[in-house]
């Protein structure tokens, strides 16, 4: 149904700053998103952001590119379909970069991961929701755009991939999923 492909980079955090985070314009459009408010691991935070950055000095970043192969890649599906598609393929190699992210935090002292989109470890609600505290927090991590890093420009400059956007009732060619590990 689909192959992967890795690709890795690694940048200082002060020019991560000064060339890919624009944390003003990422914050205007995560308040479009439902999970605004309602994941602890999406904005608005109680903490600067750009001070969250500064406390470390490399960024590296892993993108890997989920590649559908030719039955579906840009073919139309139902809208169930495509979810079901989606979640089979998105949602496990998400789950690999994690455990694979929150073991290099356990190797690499002062270190901390960036999800690859928002936190998805509780399967029904976020306990924001009803005002009460992360039921993870020792594995909720927030991701590159929740904290205004601007995944297109990344992962076109520093990994020459290109982000493709779904149209409705149609499969992308490829979805693009992009963590990193801060470390200092």
């Amino acid at each position: 149904m689909y192959t992967t492909k890795r690709f890795e980079a690694a940048i200082p955090v002060d020019e991560y700053l000064e060339k890919y985070v624009d944390v003003d314009t990422f914050l205007e459009r995560c308040k479009a998103c439902p999970n605004y408010d309602g994941k602890w691991s999406c904005p608005s935070y109680d903490f600067d952001v750009i001070e969250y950055w500064k406390k470390y000095n490399t960024l590296e970043l892993t993108a890997v590119k989920i590649i559908f192969d030719e039955d579906y890649a840009g073919k139309e599906f139902p809208e169930d379909e495509i979810l079901r598609i989606t979640e089979s393929s998105v949602k496990k190699i998400k789950q690999e970069l994690s455990d694979e992210l929150l073991s290099r935090e356990q190797e690499i002292p002062d270190s901390i991961s960036l999800s690859a989109g928002s936190c998805i470890l509780c399967e029904g609600e976020c306990a924001r929701k009803e005002k009460k505290p992360c039921r993870f927090p020792d594995k909720m991590r927030y991701s590159l755009e929740s904290l205004g890093g601007n995944v297109g420009m990344t992962i076109s400059k520093l990994m020459g991939i290109e982000l493709e956007w779904m149209q409705e009732g149609k499969l992308p060619h490829h979805f693009v999923l992009v963590c990193g590990l801060l470390r200092k």
